[in-house]
């Protein structure tokens, strides 16, 4: 979540007779069409933040009956702010199907709903919501939405999204039936009808909410879907890096050595002697590009070997830091972890790779898995949104190297079409083979498999924008009419304003990861 290039979103909507459609199809016959097993009517959307309202936007002007569930008490999803910083992230990392939260799933012996009390030990509330991680002088930094441009002196992301929540009707305060708030979404499965065959989704579901005291009261419940968006976005997950001696220096110091989502003020660090580990997980750029950004009081060190044992009773302080050459640093006062985030779905245990699980009765007991063990990418996913298994289950937002507002603004569309077929999808099988000549054009799998880039995005904008504006002249809906304007010019200057200077590294086989204009994940 880094700034934009100061670039305005254009992906304004017209009649289908404005722009004349261009073919970028090759599935245009019938056969070769992807046959939906059901009809979608009512969609589930897991998440309310800027890929969530905006998916909510798109599928119900299409008509669909739609249901948005966040785990938080507002919309904004990574943009809501509070003082409340995240839970530490463990070492060594926990494993990716609960590294953002341990489901909390009834027996099946319990009818549902169902209704519990707890006493509140400081951490159920911070479980369940989730505190972002965000600092508390971020100000703008994210391209507008395209029906809600940023006013005039508004610096604050979090204000702007409620905002623009308001403006469709489906913020926290304006009684949306449509709306869970405080809810969230434990598990989903794959729904069996009566007649044995796969019909739809099923959610299990929890909501907290304050009751008397000093107590919350947790309530658990099922809702059936024909159609499911993941829109959960992709900082809940925090990674850690397996260096030799870290766990117990964040054991002896769980205050001190700590992962960079729980930063909130600079002023906790005043006069303080703070070590920043950094890997390849969290920045898309070359050190040559940020080493113009950081500050002139600041030590570039090497690559760290270990994190040497701290005698028991002394400080922090008095630990030493030895890294790959040899060299040995000491009088550190703190440690951040800037190490990036992991894909983390709590709710999809299923769907991982080598996963042992027992889906509830009257669910698919047969799943194929699409999610790497180490978090890194999804697989499977047509266009980067669609499961390409079965396109019922799509995920928003979640390519790397673009701001998600930009990216969902076409794909929550394209996703509003198919579902309501005013687009098409091809058939499994070439839906298979794009997708493995994708993969392979970018480099196998991997963390950079779902890296957009400018480039790449230019592409794909191109490409869907063709294909959406093709399927309205044949099957009507609204076309999309132009791309994010991102001249060289724009992102000259924006480079001199973020860097002091241009960027380096952008040629060569590496270009698509390092040439970062849009947007980076670092932090």
């Amino acid at each position: 979540m880094r700034p934009v290039v100061g670039l305005v979103l254009l992906a304004g909507v017209a009649a289908a007779s404005v722009q004349k459609p261009f073919s970028t199809s090759s599935f245009e016959a019938e056969e070769n069409e992807y046959q939906f097993k059901w009809p979608v009517e009512k969609v589930a959307i897991i998440g309310a933040g800027p890929s969530g309202l905006i998916a909510y936007r798109e599928l119900t002007e299409a008509g669909l009956d739609v249901r948005i569930f966040e785990r938080d008490s507002v919309p904004g999803g990574n943009w809501h702010y509070t003082d409340e910083v995240p839970l530490d992230a463990p070492v060594p990392n926990a494993p990716c199907p609960i590294a953002d939260f341990v489901p909390s799933v009834l027996p099946a012996s319990v009818d549902l709903p169902h209704s519990e009390e707890f006493e509140d030990d400081g951490n159920i509330w911070r479980d369940h919501r989730g505190p972002k991680p965000i600092w508390e002088s971020l100000t703008c930094n994210a391209p507008s939405f395209s029906q809600w441009p940023w006013p005039v002196g508004t610096q604050w992301v979090r204000n702007y999204v409620r905002s623009y929540a308001s403006y469709i009707n489906i913020n926290s305060n304006d009684d949306n039936p449509a709306a869970a708030y405080n809810t969230r979404v434990e598990r989903v499965e794959k729904r069996i009808n009566e007649p044995g065959q796969e019909q739809g989704w099923r959610l299990w579901l929890r909501t907290l909410e304050p009751a008397q005291g000093n107590t919350y009261r947790a309530t658990w419940w099922t809702e059936d879907f024909d159609a499911v968006v993941v829109a959960v976005g992709r900082y809940n997950a925090p990674s850690m890096p397996s260096i030799p001696g870290l766990e117990q220096w964040v054991q002896r110091f769980p205050d001190l050595v700590r992962h960079s989502r729980q930063y909130r003020r600079a002023e906790a660090y005043a006069n303080q002697t703070v070590l920043i580990t950094v890997t390849d997980n969290a920045t898309h750029e070359p050190l040559e590009n940020q080493r113009r950004r950081i500050l002139k009081n600041t030590t570039l060190v090497g690559e760290i070997e270990r994190f040497l044992p701290i005698s028991e009773g002394s400080p922090i302080q008095s630990g030493h830091v030895e890294l790959k050459n040899g060299t040995i640093i000491s009088g550190i006062d703190s440690v951040t972890l800037a190490t990036g985030f992991r894909y983390s779905f709590p709710f999809l245990p299923q769907y991982y790779d080598g996963a042992t699980y027992e889906p509830h009765a009257g669910s698919a007991t047969i799943v194929s898995p699409f999610l790497p063990s180490d978090g890194l990418y999804i697989r499977d996913l047509y266009l980067d949104q669609f499961y390409l298994r079965d396109p019922t289950l799509a995920f928003l937002g979640f390519p790397l190297g673009i701001s998600p507002i930009v990216s969902t603004e076409y794909t929550a569309l394209a996703v509003a079409k198919v579902w309501t077929n005013k687009a098409k999808l091809p058939d499994t099988q070439t839906m298979r083979a794009l997708y493995e000549k994708t993969v392979a054009e970018r480099g196998g799998y991997g963390k950079y498999v779902m890296f957009w880039g400018p480039e790449r995005s230019s592409a794909i904008f191109a490409y869907i924008i063709g294909w959406l504006n093709e399927a309205a002249a044949k099957y009507g809906g609204k076309q999309v009419n132009g791309l994010p304007i991102n001249s060289d010019e724009i992102i000259h200057y924006w480079e001199i304003a973020r860097y002091g200077g241009p960027l380096r590294g952008r040629n060569g086989a590496d270009q698509g990861r390092n040439d970062v204009l849009f947007y980076d994940d670092t932090w």
